[in-house]
């Protein structure tokens, strides 16, 4: 991350940031039209901070940033397809960052860990689940993204166990995203309301971003090395 040419594009993610924040409890409009630029530009500053430093790394940090950004869009739509596709997009985003660090955190893993750390993960999603009441057609999607929710902890969290270093970013970051989302479902489903509950989701979110966006970029240059 030698490269200064990041620090532009950052000054106005955080500015958008602060705006899109402000927002998330009166002035909503700001929200709304700041909230499709904020995962771009962390694209941005990320592809900038790499400083051409072209790999796989970047290319699936990069391409699940975009697909966040992509979510962000549809989901502020009210129509049926919209929060479908957003979803998707989302699970897709959630996909690469599994890949990019699961790929490295799991090697050598074996069936002593894999199969109680999925108990472990089934329990936690059916718990939840439960806890929000999720039911119907939406019950067997949540299932499967709540999964995935578990297994990019997972994954972030073996490399913690096996390395430390910039791995403890990438587990705080998956452990704010699953915190945003969580959130974000308990107000779908009307429970456990709370005053801020809108601040607290955008925040937790962008936050985990700029995390796994760090670990992601130090992943890339360790890599390089």
């Amino acid at each position: 991350m030698k490269s200064k040419s990041w620090i532009i594009p950052a000054v106005f993610f955080l500015v958008a940031a602060i705006v899109n924040l402000m927002g998330q409890e009166s002035m909503h409009h700001l929200a709304r039209l700041t909230k499709p630029a904020l995962l771009p530009l962390i694209a941005l500053c990320t592809v900038a901070a790499a400083g051409g430093m072209e790999s796989r790394t970047l290319r699936l940090l990069v391409t699940a940033q975009l697909f966040g950004g992509l979510g962000d869009i549809l989901l502020q739509r009210s129509e049926f397809l919209c929060f479908v596709g957003g979803m998707v997009a989302f699970l897709v985003g959630h996909i690469c960052y599994i890949v990019l660090f699961g790929g490295r955190s799991w090697k050598g893993i074996g069936l002593k860990v894999w199969i109680p750390s999925l108990l472990v993960m089934a329990g936690f999603v059916a718990c939840m689940i439960l806890a929000i009441g999720v039911n119907g057609d939406l019950l067997v999607p949540m299932i499967v993204y709540g999964m995935t929710l578990m297994l990019l902890i997972f994954s972030t969290l073996m490399g913690v166990i096996r390395w430390k270093g910039f791995w403890w970013f990438l587990l705080c970051g998956s452990v704010l995203f699953t915190t945003s989302d969580v959130i974000l479902a308990s107000g779908t489903f009307e429970v456990w309301p709370f005053a801020g509950k809108d601040f607290v989701i955008m925040f937790t979110y962008l936050a985990a971003q700029c995390l796994l966006a760090y670990g992601g970029l130090r992943l890339n240059s360790s890599e390089a090395r």
